[in-house]
């Protein structure tokens, strides 16, 4: 769902996300598939195309 090297946590997602289904977890945002009803909000808000509620997280690469 979201792309975590792509997410420059923002927060607007977080914000915009009217079922409180965002959160930030370990610097980057984080999507509880339980609690999101896919209303795209976030898809369309994030700046950097992080998130994409019908894919699984990506993790981040390790440096």
């Amino acid at each position: 769902m979201v792309d975590r090297n792509k997410c420059i946590t923002c927060g607007g997602c977080v914000n915009i996300c009217p079922v409180g289904a965002i959160s930030i977890v370990n610097g980057k945002a984080q999507i509880d598939p339980k609690k999101c009803v896919k209303c795209g909000g976030c898809m369309n808000f994030c700046p950097m195309q992080a998130i994409d509620i019908y894919k699984e997280e990506t993790p981040s690469k390790k440096k």
